[in-house]
């Protein structure tokens, strides 16, 4: 009997801290929401109304930069009833169908700041009222540009609440249900955040090394491409010359060799002139020594038509080239082999359908259409096997943007290479 007791005691002392701690995070969530909810209505009266009725900026100009903040928030406000009242796990499943308002405004963020700083620079009327509403006493001093990413951050801050109320929650409650599909909804939102900073991290990284690149003729802006690393290495020639440096820049499909320009260049001083440009789909890299703890190593990189051999005195750096040139092949590698894959069934069913046509006054004329697909297929392997575009001498060589690797959206958001 005591030992019956002893166990009701301890499952009781159990849900009475879950409880507690339970009760401290709606608190401070409602706490917040409050907070949150005045500063979307200052945006809201004092920006998005205003300037609507006072025209000083044009209605897309207006959608560009307050995007969805509105709606969101009228469903914030929803909320905010239901959290006051202490009706957690309602409240949330009845937000979390309208996330795609969030959705939109996070996919927009960084078009709206470059629309509000264009604006700031060039409309001296929109510069005149932002700078009179942000004196007003309500906004304490806040920016508009603060209170603009406040729904981005409002989500992170979403998803730590809900996992605190959930795991304080017990299971048989009701809104246990409720708080845990908050939890997955926000948390798809979350990571939506994260892959738009990551594409937009890596679109400034490209478009660093672009500018640090002389001329218009080495493209290093193409779709689905990931920047990796850059740094100085050293060449080694084939015939026994000296080693020269040369700045190398990997990014998710290729690398890059360029050299610098001349310092006494009146504009082009701190400029890179691009020399050869290395497509990775069917790169193979060892290293030829530096697997020791000694100084230094030399890395061999070979390619259809090419072969390298980069050296670096410095040991951990080696590593850090060999570890990413390999990591950035495998996983160019892994996704050709997948849209292989994928294109093989398609493929069979075509020719499937093609056979099931064919007659004998049609065959020559049916063929055709298989015979182009052959002749796109070889020649696009022909091109995949092509030397490095070079750019050195006189006639330099483009590299069309077609022919860099493309990747749907969903692929390049997804891609495995990190900005290091």
């Amino acid at each position: 009997m005591s030992c019956l007791n002893g166990q009701r005691g301890t499952i009781q002392e159990q849900r009475d801290r879950w409880e507690r701690k339970r009760s401290r995070t709606a608190k401070e969530l409602v706490k917040t929401e409050q907070f949150y909810c005045e500063q979307l209505k200052l945006v809201t009266t004092y920006f998005v109304e205003i300037l609507k009725a006072k025209g000083t900026l044009r209605q897309d100009i207006r959608e560009n930069i307050f995007s969805s903040i509105k709606a969101i928030h009228s469903i914030n406000q929803s909320l905010l009833v239901h959290l006051e009242n202490g009706y957690f796990g309602r409240g949330f499943d009845q937000f979390c169908p309208h996330l795609q308002h969030y959705s939109t405004y996070v996919d927009n963020i960084y078009n709206a700041s470059k629309v509000l700083g264009i604006q700031l620079k060039k409309n001296k009327a929109f510069r005149r009222f932002k700078k009179l509403q942000e004196s007003r006493p309500e906004f304490n001093d806040h920016k508009l540009e603060d209170l603009l990413q406040l729904p981005v951050q409002r989500i992170d801050q979403y998803m730590h609440f809900l996992q605190d109320l959930t795991a304080n929650t017990c299971p048989d409650n009701p809104e246990f249900e409720q708080l845990s599909r908050a939890v997955t909804a926000v948390s798809d939102v979350s990571q939506r955040i994260q892959n738009n900073t990551r594409r937009h991290e890596n679109h400034l990284q490209l478009c660093r090394v672009q500018k640090l690149l002389k001329g218009r003729s080495t493209k290093v802006l193409a779709a689905g491409r990931w920047y990796i690393r850059e740094g100085w290495l050293k060449m080694v020639p084939p015939k026994g010359k000296e080693a020269k440096p040369k700045m190398f820049f990997l990014f998710s499909d290729m690398l890059l060799q360029a050299k610098r320009c001349s310092p006494l260049h009146p504009t082009n001083g701190d400029k890179f002139t691009g020399q050869h440009m290395f497509p990775l789909q069917d790169c193979t890299v060892e290293k030829v020594f530096g697997h020791t703890k000694s100084k230094g190593g030399l890395l061999s990189l070979t390619f259809p038509k090419a072969k390298l051999l980069l050296m670096s005195s410095n040991q951990e750096d080696l590593n850090d080239w060999y570890q990413s040139l390999n990591s950035a092949i495998r996983k160019l590698q892994s996704k050709e082999t997948v849209v292989h894959q994928r294109a093989e069934p398609r493929q069979r069913a075509l020719h499937s359908a093609a056979d099931s046509h064919n007659t004998p006054s049609s065959s020559s004329s049916s063929s055709n259409p298989g015979r182009k697909r052959n002749m796109e297929t070889s020649e696009d392997a022909q091109r995949a096997h092509m030397p490095p575009v070079q750019w050195e001498g006189s006639a330099p060589k483009r590299m069309k943007q077609s022919d860099a690797p493309e990747q749907s959206g969903a692929e390049a958001s997804t891609s495995g290479c990190v900005i290091l």
